[in-house]
């Protein structure tokens, strides 16, 4: 790292911590050659590189979650058109012809982890950078978390969280009824169009719909899956119960849920619980990642829900934004003809660094996790 400004550098730090240590990025204060490679140092060791007697003063200098980040109902919307909204033509620019906005699953060995054969972990994927592997890759990605939820012909399928379509093609394929939900209009618009291009109109509905509306008498067990890519990142920390207690409601005895979630270790979400870190303040408004660990603990004491399978993906999201911010950077001039300026293409070629180091690092990880709702009859 090259610090080019010292005194701004460490007066950011002093005032906002490490929120001003990625603004001092934005600024120029501070600059490295690899972002992503810088990063990974110091988020390896994240739990041990501050002793633990000052870890305990965190609450006092960390800034909090502001108010009108959390993600109610007044204010998700909001926070979702923050990022989704910005343009889906931007989107387009770095993302393959899927329109994926999620890790791939490039083919690789997977090996059973600590807790058994129903706890995969990936191996290193492939550094190739092939453009159609990258999209075979993401469909891999969607067809298994299909399958993982049983997925079939005539299947009743709610998926919370739209994106741009592509689940919701690849599942009306297969025969099945989508009810897709979103609070991004532009993800909405550009998704019917979409489905309907695909030829499955018939086959696919998307709401502009809160997820809290499946609560509703009308969807209790009226769904045989469901299936969500990471939307629970969004979903705040005081609102993972009433998100997983939603899905049981709206879910069949005996049906299956499969969600992609980003995770983090349960004492690093135990330490940062209602705190606001720079990519809340610049890409995620009200966004905080669950552990595994409190997933299973919330369907357990709140829900018929249980925990059948998980597949750990973390080194293909690192390669997967390794990709992403490679042709970010290269499609700079098609990113300023759409009206985003330098300070822009800093800030997202930071963010997508930012979270590459973060699963290259193994401090934050993604799961495909498996649920089944048990028939408590």
């Amino acid at each position: 790292m090259v610090i080019h400004r010292p005194e701004e550098f460490y007066a950011r730090i002093g005032r906002d911590g490490l929120i001003g240590f990625g603004e001092a990025y934005l600024t120029g204060a501070r600059d490295t050659d690899d972002p992503a490679g810088f990063l990974t140092v110091p988020a390896a060791r994240i739990a041990t590189l501050i002793p633990e007697s000052l870890q305990r003063a965190r609450a006092v200098v960390t800034h909090r979650t502001p108010h009108h980040h959390r993600s109610t109902e007044a204010n998700s919307r909001a926070n979702i058109a923050h990022h989704y909204d910005l343009s889906n033509e931007l989107f387009a620019l770095f993302l393959d012809e899927t329109l994926s906005y999620s890790s791939a699953l490039f083919t690789t060995a997977f090996v059973a982890g600590p807790d058994g054969p129903d706890h995969l972990v990936a191996t290193e994927p492939e550094a190739t950078d092939n453009g159609s592997d990258f999209a075979e890759a993401r469909a891999r990605k969607i067809e298994r978390l299909l399958d993982e939820a049983g997925v079939t012909e005539g299947s009743r399928v709610p998926e919370i969280g739209t994106g741009w379509g592509e689940l919701a093609i690849r599942a009306a394929r297969r025969g099945a009824h989508v009810h897709s939900i979103t609070l991004s209009v532009e993800q909405l618009e550009l998704a019917e169009q979409r489905v309907a291009d695909a030829g499955f109109a018939d086959h696919v509905t998307i709401e502009l719909l809160d997820y809290r509306a499946l609560s509703a008498p009308e969807f209790a067990a009226a769904y045989d899956a469901i299936v969500s890519v990471e939307m629970i990142e969004a979903v705040g920390h005081e609102f993972w119960g009433t998100y997983f207690r939603t899905i049981d409601h709206a879910l069949a005895p005996g049906g299956r849920v499969a969600i992609r979630a980003i995770t983090m270790p349960h004492d690093r979400m135990l330490a940062t619980r209602g705190t606001q870190t720079w990519i809340n303040k610049y890409v995620f408004p009200g966004g905080f990642l669950p552990s595994v660990r409190v997933i299973d603990e919330i369907t357990a004491q709140q829900t018929s829900l249980r925990r059948t399978g998980i597949l750990e993906l973390g080194s293909h999201y690192a390669e997967t934004l390794r990709r992403w911010d490679e042709r970010f950077l290269a499609q700079r001039d098609a990113v300023i003809a759409l009206g985003f300026d330098d300070a822009f293409m800093r800030m997202w070629h930071f963010y997508l660094e930012y979270s590459r180091a973060g699963f290259a690092s193994g401090y934050i990880n993604v799961q495909q996790i498996t649920l089944v709702k048990e028939d408590v009859r």
